[in-house]
């Protein structure tokens, strides 16, 4: 009877490892999966000339759900200044989504929203302005993708556009987004 029962502990024991190794390759297994899916892209911007300088940095991520889907995330961080006039700093998140009907086709729509801080100073009023500022562009562009690498460049515009209130000049933009 002793002997039955040290085999079952034994027997026990063997399962029980059995299924939590079982389940670690199941996760490993999903988890290299879901990383084949994720692409990792983003934007950096430079301007800069007289008494002005601009600089953005806006890293983003997708996740392809197949091979004409993908969604992501991304963050956007923006800082300028105008001496003797006005600095401002910009920061906010973005949603977005591609669908490509066919390869060469990427149609896009991203949901920014962006908290502004803006103070205006030398002027005849000095003021602040802070808000937060949404954007929804819709977008379309020629696409090419080799591997893992997606490249996109086409144009979208913001369909929310505020001229008193955007941080872009003009509801138009022109794009080229990487992913790898």
């Amino acid at each position: 009877m002793k002997k039955e029962l040290v085999f079952g502990k034994w027997a026990l024991t063997l399962l029980i490892f059995s299924m939590c190794f079982q389940q670690t390759l199941f996760a490993q297994e999903s988890k290299s999966e879901f990383w084949e899916h994720v692409s990792i892209g983003g934007g950096i911007g430079l301007s800069f000339g007289s008494g002005f300088f601009s600089g953005t940095i806006a890293p983003s991520a997708i996740y392809r759900f197949n091979p004409q889907v993908a969604m992501g995330l991304g963050l956007n961080y923006t800082y300028n200044e105008d001496k003797d006039f006005y600095r401002s700093s910009i920061i906010g998140g973005s949603v977005i989504g591609f669908y490509n009907p066919i390869r060469e086709l990427q149609l896009s729509a991203e949901f920014e929203q962006l908290h502004v801080n803006r103070n205006y100073y030398n002027t005849i009023l000095n003021f602040d302005e802070d808000y937060w500022y949404p954007a929804l562009f819709l977008g379309a562009g020629y696409s090419i993708i080799t591997g893992r690498v997606s490249t996109a460049i086409g144009i979208r515009y913001d369909v929310l556009y505020d001229r008193d209130k955007s941080i872009y000049a003009q509801p138009w933009a022109p794009f080229i987004r990487v992913y790898f």
